[in-house]
């Protein structure tokens, strides 16, 4: 569970940074999001986290 805690402050951390240092340009990703299919995000989504919990176990097993 502190894996899963630390992961998760982690995502904040990086996505605060981008807010704060990029705010125009994450509006203008959010922009285009909301324009996609959902197809396409739903596959987007899928993929990410499929390499996600790839990279996890790659990580645990070295």
């Amino acid at each position: 569970m502190t894996d899963f805690l630390t992961a998760l402050a982690l995502v904040l951390v990086i996505e605060g940074i981008f807010l704060a240092l990029f705010p125009h340009r994450v509006r203008q990703v959010l922009t285009l999001l909301d324009e996609m299919p959902p197809e396409n995000l739903r596959r987007g989504g899928l993929i990410c986290a499929v390499i996600g919990v790839g990279l996890v176990w790659f990580l645990k097993t070295v």
